[in-house]
């Protein structure tokens, strides 16, 4: 997988953060997985398709989310319903759609297919590739994955 997928989600990231919700955000190791295990309680699937194929996973904790569309919102929300999910949804199609912008600098014309949001603790997910690369990210209100299980088009 190339340094220039991962520069793009991690920019897009910052970008959506800092202008969404006045966060930083800081990258820790990234590492490359074989399956996906998630203790998260609240993720977004982007799929990719074009010149790149396959699928993005946001992962975020339950408290994230919640304070993520209180600050958006304004909102104090206890559960994640049919309001909360579609926020965060939101969220991350921003991202993916700035990230896919970002890899035209890179010539890679791609598309995203509408989020999908899978609330619940799942200890696992199957993802079109095997290997992904796993971004963790650390914000002042909380930690979240962003995993790319990208590969270019044949």
């Amino acid at each position: 997988m190339k340094a220039e997928y991962v520069n793009s989600f991690y920019k897009a990231t910052q970008d959506v953060f800092n202008l969404m919700l006045d966060l930083d955000v800081e990258r820790g190791n990234i590492k490359v997985v074989e399956g996906l295990v998630s203790s998260r309680n609240a993720n977004v699937v982007l799929g990719v398709t074009g010149d790149l194929k396959g699928s993005i996973l946001f992962s975020f904790t339950k408290d994230m989310t919640l304070e993520m569309v209180r600050i958006m919102s304004g909102l104090e929300m206890k559960t994640i319903d049919n309001f909360v999910s579609s926020a965060l949804g939101e969220v991350a199609n921003i991202i993916g759609g700035n990230a896919l912008t970002n890899l035209t600098c890179y010539n890679y014309i791609c598309d995203l297919v509408p989020p999908q949001v899978i609330i619940g603790e799942y200890k696992s997910l199957s993802m079109a590739n095997k290997k992904a690369l796993l971004i963790p990210l650390r914000t002042d209100i909380g930690e979240f994955d962003i995993n790319i299980f990208i590969a270019e088009n044949e």
